[in-house]
C-alpha cells in the first residue's frame, strides 16, 4: 500500500489568497483547513502573494469518496493551471507536507522551492485511530450545541487542545443541525493510505526545506537519509520547544526559518 493513485478526478480547491509577489500555497494537515494558516499567510503576504487553500474532504472544499496523496496531488496541480501559476513555493504540514513531496517529486517543473513542516516520506503508526474512533461515536442529531459536543469529545480524547482544534469543523447547517465540514467518513476509509511509504519514483532537485518540531518525533535523527533519496539538496532545521504544531507554537522561530530559506 502506498499514498494511492490519481485515479479520480480532481476537485476544485475553496482557497484564500492575500498579498502580491511569487506565489507561496500552503497546505494544511489532517482535520485542519486554511483556517489554520491565516496569520502566518498574514505575516507571508508582505512580500508573496499566499495561496491558502482547503484539501479534498477538508473545510470548505467538495467532499469525495477518494481520498489519497497522488489525487490531493492532483488537485493542486489543477489548482495552479486554473490560476494560471506556472511554478510557486510550496509550504506543507504533517499531510500536507506528503502532499508537497509527492506533487514536487512529480511535477518539479511547477515547483521553485518546498517546505515540508514535521512530516518525513516514510510511513507512520496509525496515531489517529483513537481520534477516528471518537468521532465516529459521536451521534450529532443527539446534541444541542458546540459546548455539549465538546464535553463528550473530550471524554474519549482528554486534550483539551486537540479538542478544540477538531471542534474547528463542527459548524451549524442552514436548517439548524449541528454537521462536521470535514468528510469523516472518507478520512476514515483512506486514513492509512495517507499514512503509508509513499512509493513515487524520481526525485525533487531543488531547494527543500524540512522543519521539525523540537519536541516532535515525527522527524528523527534516521529520516535524514530517505528524505536525502528524494531531496538531495534538503536542508533539515529543527525549532528548540515546539511540537508537531511548529507554526502555531513556534510562529517567530518558523517565519524566520521560511524567510531565510525563501530569500
Amino acid at each position: 500500500m502506498n499514498c494511492g493513485t490519481g485515479s479520480s478526478r480532481p476537485v476544485q480547491l475553496n482557497y484564500e489568497s492575500r498579498g502580491s509577489g511569487r506565489p507561496l500555497i500552503i497546505l494544511h494537515g489532517l482535520f485542519g483547513s486554511l483556517d489554520n494558516w491565516r496569520t502566518m499567510s498574514r505575516r507571508f503576504s508582505d512580500r508573496f502573494q499566499v495561496f491558502t487553500v482547503d484539501m479534498r474532504n477538508h473545510g470548505s472544499s467538495p467532499h469525495s469518496a477518494e481520498f489519497n496523496c497522488a489525487l490531493m496531488a492532483a488537485d493542486l496541480g489543477e489548482f495552479m493551471q486554473g490560476r494560471a501559476i506556472p511554478q510557486a513555493h510550496i509550504l506543507g504540514h504533517s499531510m500536507g507536507g506528503r502532499v508537497a513531496m509527492q506533487f514536487a517529486v512529480e511535477h518539479p517543473e511547477h515547483v521553485d522551492k518546498l517546505i515540508v513542516v514535521d512530516i518525513a516520506p516514510r510511513a507512520y503508526p496509525p496515531l489517529h485511530d483513537d481520534i477516528f474512533q471518537v468521532l465516529s461515536s459521536i451521534r450529532l442529531e443527539r446534541f444541542a450545541s458546540r459546548n455539549e459536543v465538546r464535553a463528550e469529545m473530550e471524554k474519549g480524547i482528554g486534550d483539551r487542545s486537540v479538542s478544540e482544534f477538531l471542534l474547528k469543523n463542527l459548524v451549524v447547517s442552514e436548517t439548524g443541525e449541528l454537521q462536521w465540514k470535514m468528510n469523516l467518513a472518507s478520512l476514515g476509509t483512506h486514513y492509512h493510505e495517507i499514512i503509508s511509504a509513499p512509493r513515487w519514483t524520481g526525485e525533487f532537485d531543488r531547494p527543500a526545506l524540512f522543519i521539525r518540531g523540537g519536541n516532535s518525533d515525527y522527524i528523527r535523527p534516521e529520516d535524514k537519509g530517505i528524505i536525502s533519496e528524494s531531496f538531495p539538496r534538503a536542508e533539515i532545521a529543527t525549532v528548540p520547544g515546539a511540537g508537531h504544531w511548529v507554526h502555531a507554537q513556534s510562529p517567530d522561530a518558523f517565519e524566520k526559518l521560511v524567510r531565510d530559506f525563501l530569500s
